[in-house]
């Protein structure tokens, strides 16, 4: 069953849990302001290829002299040798991290978390929901998802931003749009410079513009709460499964290894537990959204 596959993952497959591997800075993307893509390469070079994660997991990043953060996998696992990490500058190590130049070293911990049951999710179509920021952690299942293209059925891609200007991934989205067998709507709530040549509307909208078989399909979906309101009451009313329908949260979250109580959430902690839950999990912890 799928509840099974978003159990956490035991610390025992981490080289050592608690301990940092460094890695390389090897380009910085500016994508939006205060939304960078960094991509790291770890300094051995068998760690490079051999490290593995799943899509939707995340690594401790740590700023040498600053402290640690959690942040969410941007890449995907079928491409190795690079990391990405989608980072907002928010507070005070990833604006240390934004200080340092190409070729800096950090340490990366982990990866931590359950990740998508992506073995559950194989066989099936596969409808993923970003809004805002939620496509950072989203971009990994989605590039799983291209790389192995034979595993799935239909794909379909919903993503809205505020406008153009800090749409993530903006130009390579525009490109996927153009690809035939992945089904890519992407909107905006406003178009100032009035250039916009896709959808202008609120991202529930674009469950008008396409239809699904909800006992086939998985929908991942990652955003803000507002998103989560209304992306979840549009999936329930086209009857989606409960177990099929899959949240990335990964608020408060700090340690990693659920040591500091900081994300815990009722019974559960998100970064043990989560930070994919289900909507069963979110019936059951209300307080988890």
């Amino acid at each position: 069953m799928a509840m099974q596959a978003v159990l956490p993952r035991p610390l025992e497959h981490l080289h050592n849990p608690y301990q940092p591997l460094m890695a390389r800075i090897v380009r910085i993307h500016r994508m939006v302001p205060d939304n960078f893509l960094f991509q790291l390469r770890f300094a051995d070079d068998a760690v490079a290829e051999s490290w593995e994660h799943r899509p939707g997991q995340f690594i401790e990043l740590s700023v040498i002299g600053t402290g640690e953060a959690p942040i969410s996998i941007s890449s995907s696992p079928t491409r190795k040798g690079i990391l990405e990490l989608c980072v907002r500058r928010v507070g005070r190590v990833t604006s240390a991290l934004y200080r340092l130049p190409t070729n800096a070293m950090v340490g990366v911990r982990g990866p931590y978390g359950n990740g998508f049951p992506i073995e559950e999710m194989a066989g099936n179509d596969l409808l993923i929901v970003a809004g805002g920021l939620g496509m950072a952690p989203l971009r990994s299942l989605l590039w799983y998802a291209l790389d192995h293209r034979e595993k799935f059925g239909t794909i379909t891609l919903m993503y809205g931003a505020r406008d153009p200007s800090v749409m993530l991934f903006r130009e390579e989205l525009l490109s996927l749009a153009e690809v035939e067998d992945l089904n890519t709507l992407l909107t905006v709530d406003r178009d100032p410079a009035g250039t916009w040549k896709h959808s202008v509307g609120l991202l529930p909208t674009l469950f008008e513009k396409v239809q699904f078989n909800p006992s086939r399909t998985y929908a991942a979906v990652v955003g803000p709460p507002i998103v989560y309101k209304f992306v979840l009451a549009e999936l329930l009313r086209l009857n989606f499964h409960k177990d099929r329908i899959l949240m990335s949260l990964e608020r408060r979250m700090k340690c990693g290894v659920g040591k500091c109580g900081h994300c815990s959430v009722g019974y559960k902690y998100t970064c043990i537990h989560g930070p994919v839950f289900t909507y069963w999990d979110a019936i059951n912890l209300p307080e988890i959204v």
